[in-house]
């Protein structure tokens, strides 16, 4: 599949880590942290390229959006870290992540967070005539999620949806679905890794663009509220999640190990960020 940053492009390495791609008459970068390569985008690049895929043929572009958890789970899993690898665009959605790349000597301003980009690609379906599909999460979560998007963007064609509970039989019904109703934009809330690997096993299906999602359908729905501004602004996000779900504490402990492991990985070398 054609990928957004390789398309006849040249690869130059210029510095440890970061890689320029020559992509549309243009230079951009991609950088790696703990070996998951991110795109080194702002914001509205990524949602330029993201508009760019639904409005253009030529097969389906896989966009993902680690954050520490993920980067640190594909660490242990070399299958899932070569399918983050083969995504067309791979933004950093954490702070964390971001953290990384500077430390590896990215100039990076910002995270590209992965529901703010859902949130204006809808409204791009919306207004351009754009079919979507979601798939997963629980029932209550996606039904309402289609329920409060339609609300929220007039116009918005949800062709379909199924949660993220499916055996095999049930799985070959809704891809036969998405096969016949052809949405340009698929999102898929399973949770990674499995959204990233059922994307990849999937790339031939009649879709523009597909975006692994994860938690965006809880916000969606309205079941998880999403911090308040000034928590995103400033990188603490995650944190605010902490105070309203302390159950996940457990979770949330990757994230100083992550920081410790760029640390670890920057200073001595144990394995190439």
């Amino acid at each position: 599949m054609r990928s957004f940053f390789i398309d006849s492009c040249v690869n130059l390495r210029y510095t440890v880590g970061i890689r320029l791609v020559y992509y549309r008459g243009q230079f951009m970068q991609t950088a790696k942290v703990l070996g998951v390569r991110f795109h080194i985008i702002t914001p509205e690049e990524a949602l330029d390229e993201a508009q760019r895929s639904l409005d253009t043929d030529g097969g389906m572009r896989a966009v993902y959006t680690p954050n520490p958890e993920i980067v640190m789970r594909a660490r242990t899993d070399a299958a899932f870290m070569d399918v983050l690898n083969r995504g067309d665009m791979v933004i950093p959605d954490g702070i964390g992540v971001v953290y990384g790349l500077r430390m590896n000597g990215v100039k990076i301003k910002d995270r590209v967070t992965g529901y703010d980009l859902v949130q204006s690609l809808l409204a791009h379906a919306a207004q351009y005539g754009k079919t979507v599909y979601f798939l997963g999460g629980k029932e209550e979560s996606v039904s309402l999620a289609k329920v409060n998007m339609e609300a929220k963007y007039p116009g918005l064609q949800i062709v379909g949806y199924h949660n993220g509970f499916f055996d095999a039989e049930k799985e070959i019904l809704i891809l036969d679905e998405i096969r016949a109703k052809k949405p340009d934009l698929l999102l898929v809330f399973l949770g990674c890794p499995k959204q990233e690997k059922w994307i990849d096993a999937h790339r031939d299906l009649p879709v523009r663009l597909a975006i692994g999602a994860g938690g965006s359908v809880d916000g969606m729905s309205g079941m998880v509220p999403r911090a308040p501004v000034f928590w995103q602004k400033i990188g603490m996000e995650w944190f605010y999640r902490l105070l309203c779900e302390p159950s996940r504490w457990r979770r949330q402990m990757i994230l100083p190990k992550f920081m410790l492991t760029v640390i670890g990985v920057r200073l001595f070398g144990k394995k190439k960020a």
